[in-house]
């Protein structure tokens, strides 16, 4: 179990905020990352950003969780202040795209899909996102959660966010995974097979072990959360 000292600070995925967290029912440091929720105004928007403003809130040492786009920061940030982070817990998550044409066009579509963003209100881009096909088959209460939780945003926010930290933006990290010095655990969703593959792949690189949530997809805080819980805590 995790000691009293060792508190789980919990990262959100894009046009999430700290909110995601509610659901698992137990006492996590949540903050809203820049470009989000309370720190939608928060500028600039980088890796190297959101890693201050993580180690901002946490305390000297501390479990730390991500979910999705949040696992691609809490890498950044185990990677940059490992003596700070006791075990590192990655939800639905990637160390980045490792092939280049394909990362150069996720960065044009990540561009594409800000520069619509800030055209557009946060309802209509609401309806767009939860629409992709890599959330098909979210139960009807975890999108109501999920809804609420992304008109908590603004337009201009997630759109500086695509721009700095979206995977299209991010180096890969593949190559430090091997780098990381705690005990690294890694989950997915039963239908989310493009993220249970990637764990896979990841788990050679960190000699980690996989946890793949029954009946759940992507949206593992959303859809899991006792077993999200349960994984944090253990």
């Amino acid at each position: 179990m995790v000691s009293a000292v060792d508190r789980v600070v919990a990262l959100h995925g894009f046009a999430g905020t700290g909110r995601t967290w509610d659901a698992l029912g137990i006492d996590v440091i949540a903050p809203d990352l820049p470009g989000h929720g309370a720190a939608a105004g928060v500028r600039p928007v980088t890796f190297d950003g959101c890693v201050e403003h993580v180690l901002a809130a946490a305390p000297e040492r501390f479990v730390l969780a991500g979910y999705s786009m949040g696992g691609r920061i809490a890498l950044h940030v185990a990677l940059a202040a490992p003596e700070r982070v006791t075990r590192l817990i990655l939800l639905s998550t990637s160390p980045g795209i490792e092939d280049d044409g394909e990362r150069a066009e996720r960065r044009r579509a990540d561009e594409q899909l800000a520069d619509e963003l800030e055209a557009g209100t946060i309802e209509a881009f609401a309806d767009r996102w939860m629409a992709l096909p890599l959330f098909a088959g979210e139960p009807a209460a975890s999108r109501e959660r999920w809804r609420a939780d992304i008109l908590r945003n603004e337009p201009a926010g997630l759109a500086a966010s695509l721009r700095g930290v979206g995977a299209g933006a991010m180096t890969p990290l593949w190559a430090r995974l091997g780098d990381l010095p705690m005990p690294v655990r890694l989950a997915a969703g039963e239908r989310d097979a493009k993220y249970r593959a990637l764990a896979d792949h990841m788990a050679w690189d960190v000699r980690g072990k996989v946890e793949v949530i029954p009946g759940a997809g992507h949206g593992l805080p959303r859809e899991a959360p006792a077993a999200v819980a349960a994984l944090l805590q253990s």
